[in-house]
């Protein structure tokens, strides 16, 4: 038997109601907020320490612990990692009637999740912070694009530091979806894909930085050290690559009596074409 206190679907629809107007204007203030970009007239290095208590972020040597505690960390994942989160423009759709007041309310619930996930990611219990910033994202309004991207971009710093790579890159790149200008989360993805060894699009992004602010030293340091590093995992892949394409030609040539061997690679200087010339092999 139901509840005679059990609100029916349609009364929380129809609390959601109200005009477009009214969520565009909340859209307007809450973009205008602690925006995490470069303004006209602002030092960029300042800009980012300024926001260090709102955004958390660490250099490369610091990010990820050393070691992950716990026995089963491997085998169980995280609860928030299993939430399936909304599309940000399906979330939009569907609050776009809520009222001023209960998306006030909702941001201000949102602030203070947010606050206390940096409390405790500075006394290190980031599974406790990863959780805030969860709930914080839950609450607030799909208009405060500005805040709901610092809030991905923290969980990505407390996901990091859980070793959660993954999860983390994708955190880093819903905060690049509602602010691409956002330097921390670039920063912070550039590092992810470094340490999961995609060191091409870990490039792309220290560029992108340099590119919107060229006094990052992280950045240039990693955009004169990585093309080297890419330059010899090629090299490394190319060689593994044509040994395994030997072996399987001397496992095809076998029965014949042949190998590769029998076979010379010559390239022409000249047109760079290459020529395959037999070579008897007389040793019995």
């Amino acid at each position: 038997m139901e509840s005679e206190d059990a609100i029916p679907p349609e009364k929380l629809v129809e609390d959601l109601k109200l005009s477009e107007e009214q969520s565009y204007s909340l859209q307007s203030e809450c973009d205008n907020v602690h925006t995490p970009r470069i303004g006209e007239g602002d030092s960029p290095s300042a800009d980012l320490e300024a926001r260090e208590d709102d955004d958390l972020f660490h250099d490369c040597n610091d990010s990820f612990e050393s070691k992950v505690t716990g026995e089963n960390h491997n085998c169980e994942v995280d609860s928030s990692e299993n939430q399936t989160e909304l599309d940000e423009k399906y979330l939009l759709e569907l609050q776009k009637d809520m009222s001023e007041e209960e998306k006030q309310k909702r941001r201000d619930e949102s602030t203070k999740l947010k606050e206390e996930g940096n409390e405790q990611f500075k006394r290190r219990e980031y599974e406790e912070a990863e959780d805030s910033y969860s709930k914080a994202l839950e609450v607030c309004p799909a208009c405060c694009s500005t805040d709901r991207s610092v809030l991905y971009s923290n969980r990505a710093a407390a996901r990091m530091k859980q070793d959660k790579k993954e999860v983390a890159i994708g955190d880093c790149s819903k905060a690049l979806e509602l602010n691409p200008d956002y330097i921390k989360a670039l920063l912070r993805r550039a590092e992810l894909y470094e340490k999961t060894e995609k060191l091409d699009e870990a490039l792309e992004d220290y560029k992108n930085v340099l590119e919107k602010d060229p006094s990052v030293h992280q950045a240039r340091e990693a955009c004169l050290r990585l093309p080297r590093q890419i330059e010899e995992r090629n090299e490394k892949l190319k060689k593994e690559m044509l040994g395994k394409l030997k072996d399987l030609g001397n496992f095809v040539l076998r029965p014949f009596g042949l190998s590769t061997d029998n076979f010379q690679v010559k390239q022409d200087s000249s047109t760079g074409s290459y020529s395959i010339n037999f070579v008897q092999n007389n040793n019995r």
